[in-house]
C-alpha cells in the first residue's frame, strides 16, 4: 500500500474507533442505600433496599444519556443495624465508594449522625422514612426527606386521639430512641394544646430491645386510660399488646409508623383485636394515585416474592427524584445537580415531590390506619400544614 494510502487508511481507522468509543461510552453512577438488613427491623431495612433496586432496575431498563453518556446505574446497599455507630461507618463506606448520592438511612437514630459525614462529602441524601425533625434542622444542604417529620405525626396523632377517638385519659410510653422519644415528645405537646395537660394520666419509659412491661403497665393500669401511645417500633409493640390483653388493660393504643406494618399481627397475635390499634404512616396516596401505587405493589411482589412493608415506595422515589435531578442538572456529579435537586419537582409512586428550604417534603401526606381481623385497614389521608 502506497504512504499515502497507508495514513488515510490509518485515519479512517482512528476515527472509526473513535466514533464506536463515543457511540458506547457510559458512565456507572452508584446510588447507596443504608438501612437495617439485620436485627429485629431487618424486614423495614430490606423493604427499602428492594425499593431503591427496583428503581435502579427501572432506570437501567430506559437507557438514560446523562451529559452525553449512557447511564449506567448501581445500587451499593450497605447494614447499619439500626445503630448509630454502624450508620456512620455505612456513610463512610458509601463516601469512600464514591456514590452520587444515598437512599437511607431507616431509623432517625442512625440518620442524624450518618447526614453530617455524608453532608461533608457534599453527597445528596434522601430518607424514605427518618422523621426526627431534628434531621433537616441541622442547615446541611444535602439532607431530604419524602416522609412528614414528627411534628405532623404528633400533631395529627394528638389531634385525632382527642378529637375522633374522644379521649379524655392518655398514658404515654416510649422507648427512648431518637425516633420513639421524638414522636412522643410532638404527640404530649400536641394533646396538651388541645386537651391540656390533665389530658396525660401518666408517662412512662422502655427501652427499644425490652419485652416485659408488666410493671409499666401495671402503673398505667391504675391510671385507668383511653388511650395508651407507644412512641417506638413493632418488635416491641406486638408483645406490649399481649401483656396489655393480659392484664385486662381496654385501651387503644396509638402510635406513628415505626409499629404500622403487616408484621404487627404476628407479633402481636389475638391480642391486636379490631380497631384497637390506630397507627400513622409517615406518607400517604389517594384518588388516582391509588391506582400507581396498587401497581407498583403488584410489581414489588412479582420481583421479591414480598409484600410492601411500609418504606419500599418511598425508597424507590427516592432514586428517582435523585435521577430526575441528574437528568435536568445534565450531570450526575453532586456538586452540580444538588442545586436542582433542592428544586425538584417530580410525580412519584407516593405522589407530588417538592422540598421546602430546609430539605422536608412540602404538603407532606400521612395515612391513618388501623387493624382488622389481623389485617391493615386504611382509614384516611391527611395532610400536613
Amino acid at each position: 500500500m502506497p504512504p499515502r494510502a497507508a495514513i488515510a487508511a490509518a485515519v479512517l481507522l482512528s476515527g472509526t474507533l473513535l466514533l464506536g468509543a463515543s457511540a458506547s461510552a457510559q458512565t456507572v453512577v452508584k446510588i447507596g442505600s443504608a438501612s437495617p438488613l439485620s436485627g429485629p427491623g431487618a424486614h423495614q431495612g430490606k423493604d427499602i433496599e428492594n425499593g431503591a433496586q427496583l428503581a435502579i432496575d427501572d432506570l437501567n431498563a430506559k437507557g438514560i444519556v446523562i451529559g452525553g453518556q449512557k447511564v449506567q446505574w448501581q445500587l451499593l446497599a450497605e447494614d447499619d443495624a439500626a445503630d448509630p455507630k454502624s450508620g456512620t461507618a455505612v456513610a463512610q463506606k458509601l463516601v469512600d465508594a464514591r456514590v452520587a448520592g444515598v437512599v437511607g438511612h431507616l431509623n432517625s437514630g442512625t440518620t442524624v449522625p450518618a447526614s453530617k459525614i455524608y453532608a461533608a462529602a457534599g453527597i445528596p441524601q434522601i430518607s424514605p422514612a427518618a422523621t426526627t425533625p431534628g434531621y433537616t434542622q441541622q442547615g446541611f444542604k444535602t439532607a431530604f426527606r419524602v416522609v412528614a417529620n414528627d411534628r405532623l405525626i404528633g400533631r395529627t396523632l394528638a389531634t385525632y386521639t382527642a378529637k375522633a377517638l374522644k379521649a379524655q385519659r392518655i398514658a404515654i410510653i416510649d422507648d427512648r430512641t431518637a425516633f420513639g422519644q421524638g414522636l412522643a415528645d410532638e404527640f404530649a405537646k400536641g394533646v396538651r394544646a388541645i386537651a391540656g395537660n390533665e389530658a396525660i394520666v401518666s408517662r412512662q419509659f422502655t427501652n427499644d430491645k425490652a419485652v416485659d412491661f408488666s410493671a409499666i403497665l401495671t402503673q398505667i393500669r391504675a391510671k385507668k386510660p383511653d388511650v395508651i401511645f407507644y412512641g417506638g417500633m413493632e418488635a416491641v409493640a406486638g408483645p406490649m399488646l399481649k401483656q396489655m390483653k393480659t392484664l385486662g388493660i381496654d385501651a387503644r393504643l396509638v402510635s406513628g409508623d415505626g409499629i404500622c406494618s403487616e408484621r404487627l399481627p404476628l407479633l402481636a397475635g389475638d391480642a391486636l383485636g379490631d380497631d384497637k390499634v390506630i397507627c400513622v404512616v409517615a406518607g400517604g396516596i389517594d384518588g388516582p394515585q391509588e391506582a400507581s401505587h396498587a401497581a407498583f405493589s403488584e410489581r414489588y411482589r412479582a420481583r421479591f416474592a414480598l409484600p410492601v412493608e411500609s418504606y419500599a415506595p418511598y425508597a424507590y422515589d427516592a432514586v428517582m427524584v435523585l435521577a430526575a435531578a441528574m437528568q435536568a442538572a445534565q450531570s450526575t456529579a453532586p456538586a452540580r445537580y444538588l442545586p436542582v435537586l433542592a428544586k425538584v419537582r417530580h410525580e412519584g409512586v407516593t405522589g407530588s415531590i417538592a422540598f421546602d428550604a430546609r430539605g422536608d417534603l412540602r404538603n407532606a401526606a400521612m395515612t391513618m390506619f388501623t387493624y382488622r381481623q389481623g389485617r391493615k385497614v386504611k382509614l384516611q389521608v391527611v395532610r400536613g400544614r
